[in-house]
């Protein structure tokens, strides 16, 4: 049986270095080398995932690489992460990405979609923050695949 995993990692979760986001996209690029990550999700897409990466100044190759070789554990990649030449893990830097990845704000269009799927008025009721809806999707794609 193979597994198609929704990945319910908020992109607003840091581990400890602080960085946030890098535990999902982490656990997305794990799945998908697994062959586990639901089809809806990529492994590492061009939105957060590949802010993340340039914010810290790692190659996208280098971490699939990392994680399809070594199958890292979180702290496993951390660890990388570290010791990865030329990284970038200021606190000022960790900042400044933090701040981009809370204050991404969804186009229209992303936002209806969204809380239509999931049921919700799009009266401005909720957050319109993209670290929200995009928990909001990943429960409504969630509920849909796995609990129904």
């Amino acid at each position: 049986m193979t597994y198609q995993i929704v990945p319910l990692i908020s992109s607003g979760t840091a581990g400890p270095l602080g960085v946030l986001h890098l535990p999902r996209l982490w656990l997305k690029a794990s799945l998908e080398a697994r062959g586990m990550l639901h089809p809806d999700y990529p492994g590492c897409g061009k939105g957060y995932d590949q802010m993340t990466l340039d914010a810290l100044g790692i190659k996208t190759e280098d971490f699939l690489a990392f994680i399809k070789d070594k199958r890292p554990s979180y702290t496993q990649l951390e660890a990388w992460v570290k010791a990865y030449p030329g990284v970038k893990l200021t606190k000022a830097d960790i900042y400044k990405h933090n701040q981009s990845i809370t204050g991404y704000i969804h186009g229209d269009d992303v936002r209806k979609g969204i809380l239509s799927a999931a049921g919700l008025p799009d009266d401005g009721s909720v957050n319109p923050g993209a670290v929200d809806l995009n928990n909001i999707d990943d429960w409504t794609t969630y509920w849909n695949h796995k609990l129904k």
